[in-house]
């Protein structure tokens, strides 16, 4: 019994010294004076240190976002890479006017495009063009921005002046690499050129609309009706850094849905955030090219199978896509991919879905898990080539205007450096 006891008031003693020991400890460690002794060599920072490097660095990238494209998912997803959390800012649509001339899609349309893309975490609409002090204050102090981030590329001002001059001056910039091969640019040369009109030739197009390397251009001996040649080189690399890379669980609720989803913009975002939330995993069929040009005609597509794939995989709704599906649902493909259900949205390009005959989702119908969603927005592809269609003299002027903008931002530059 005594000795149990005295067990018992040497635990206490023990753990009591334990205890002050171990408050002392931290003490000293959340001040960052524990002694060289205890686990901090020379050259080692303070925990104290460690404890604040633990808070998420906050990157910030702006941009028109106009005509949204795999280049600008790129140059997002490369941007959050730099960081944990990536805030967006989306250019209003007075700035554009101002700094480049009329935007093809309004904000409303361009905020719904990057906030579906998956690697992004906040976005600030009516975003400035230019990085002014006042602008740049608020991103450091609101909303707790680390660095500044913008591609390789010149942002150039009407007066020739860099847009991001001041973040650089601050020592806050950080530079990725453009996504060579697209630019919104090129994509408004492919429309022009594809659906030019009898009253204007193909080389009067090309001349008002292609400029230096975002030209489109033709291959050897093709057809009146031309053959476009993408700049875009597929790597498997790339789709992967685009994947998900995880499948479907096995009780999952899969979703499919198909299409051309060529010029991938906010009413294919929209019927995909509406067919994700019926299940738990949604997969995506994209058409080939040759499936595309054979039921719209042959200057369909616009941007080619593997462009579509990569800014179809950006959207942060979808968890996986079929590159090349088929034209018709058939039950090997539902069977292969345990599809629980297929939709198809109300807004279209075709009505081939309501049809009696050669409908290509005869099989899903007659299996009772077809289901024809409301599409939220009444956007289609050809909304926007009738847009470019219909204000293509004022998006020469802005192109001419962007031209002039960088000849003044080298030829200073030049001035500058001596070159």
């Amino acid at each position: 019994m005594v000795w149990e006891k005295e067990k018992i008031v040497g635990s206490c003693l023990i753990g009591g010294a334990t205890f002050a020991v171990g408050a002392s400890f931290l003490h000293l460690f959340l001040k960052g004076e524990l002694p060289l002794g205890l686990g901090l060599g020379p050259g080692l920072v303070s925990p104290w240190k460690c404890f604040r490097r633990r808070k998420p660095v906050r990157v910030y990238m702006d941009g028109c976002f106009d005509m949204m494209h795999y280049g600008h998912c790129n140059a997002l997803r490369q941007a959050r890479a730099l960081g944990d959390q990536l805030v967006v800012g989306v250019v209003s649509d007075e700035e554009i006017i101002a700094n480049k001339g009329p935007p093809v899609t309004p904000l409303h349309e361009r905020m719904i495009m990057v906030k579906a893309v998956k690697w992004v975490d906040e976005v600030i609409p009516d975003a400035p063009y230019a990085i002014t002090e006042e602008f740049m204050k608020r991103l450091f102090d609101e909303y707790r921005i680390d660095y500044i981030i913008h591609g390789d590329d010149p942002c150039v001002l009407p007066d020739g002046t860099d847009a991001y001059a001041l973040a650089k001056k601050a020592g806050r910039y950080k530079q990725i690499k453009r996504t060579e091969g697209v630019s919104s640019t090129d994509i408004v040369g492919r429309m022009l050129l594809c659906v030019r009109s009898n009253s204007q030739s193909h080389s009067s197009l090309q001349r008002q609309f292609s400029h230096g390397h975002n030209s489109p251009r033709f291959e050897d001996g093709a057809s009146s009706a031309g053959t476009r040649v993408s700049h875009f080189l597929p790597t498997s690399r790339r789709i992967v850094q685009f994947s998900n890379g995880k499948g479907p669980g096995p009780d999952a609720r899969i979703i499919y849905i198909d299409g051309a989803f060529d010029l991938f913009h906010a009413g294919h975002v929209e019927i995909l955030r509406r067919a994700r939330e019926l299940g738990d995993f949604l997969l995506v069929g994209i058409h080939n090219d040759q499936t595309v040009s054979g039921k719209r005609g042959a200057q369909h597509p616009i941007m080619n199978l593997h462009e579509r794939s990569l800014s179809v995989l950006a959207c942060r709704y979808v968890d996986e896509v079929i590159i090349g599906a088929p034209w018709e649902v058939s039950k090997d493909t539902i069977t292969t991919f345990n599809i629980w259900k297929v939709v198809h949205g109300t807004v279209a390009e075709s009505d081939d879905f309501q049809k009696e005959e050669d409908n290509p989702y005869a099989v899903p119908k007659s299996m009772g898990i077809f289901e024809v969603l409301e599409s939220p927005l009444d956007i289609s592809t050809s909304t926007i080539i009738k847009r470019i269609v219909a204000n293509h003299e004022a998006y020469q002027k802005r192109n001419l205007k962007k031209e002039a903008s960088e000849k003044k931002y080298y030829e200073q530059k030049s001035f500058v450096t001596g070159d």
